[in-house]
């Protein structure tokens, strides 16, 4: 079983939205330690969801995508008498929202001839939509996981 951590660095909320989801989200664009720039791209991209959608709140997208991003199951290595096996496990809920953040982070990043931004507010708005390659990617997930749920009595 794992340890618990004890000096996690405790992010705070940003700037504009006072959420602690989003100051993490800006850690996780930021790039060479420009939390600046991080700041702008995050930033304009919740301004351009709010102009292309024509909402309010950016926030409620930006929430959606990640609740539709990440996955609930996973496959971890097991070495078992020689032969690894691929055992399916429960994603803790800090670790499901990490991995939203990768993989939309990711997805924007792969798209190729527009600013960042604009990138990843499409992204983020594919994914609310429960469409986009970050969803794809937890539905890869969790097909996996299904297709090893015969090995998932070898829990730790």
């Amino acid at each position: 079983m794992r340890r618990k951590v004890k000096n996690r660095n405790i992010v705070g909320p940003d700037a504009r939205f006072d959420s602690d989801k989003v100051g993490k989200f800006i850690n996780y664009v930021m790039e060479r330690g420009k939390k600046n720039t991080a700041r702008d791209i995050v930033y304009g991209a919740f301004d351009f969801i709010k102009e292309k959608q024509k909402i309010e709140d950016p926030l409620e997208i930006f929430n959606a995508a990640l609740t539709n991003a990440g996955p609930l199951t996973e496959v971890r290595s097991r070495r078992i008498g020689g032969a690894n096996y691929q055992v399916p496990r429960e994603v803790r809920p800090e670790r499901r929202f990490m991995l939203a953040f990768r993989w939309i982070i990711a997805a924007a990043k792969a798209k190729k001839g527009k600013p960042m931004h604009i990138k990843l507010a499409e992204e983020l708005i594919a994914a609310a939509n429960n469409e986009g390659s970050a969803v794809k990617k937890k539905e890869d997930t969790h097909r996996m996981a299904e297709a090893n749920k015969a090995f998932a009595h070898f829990t730790w």
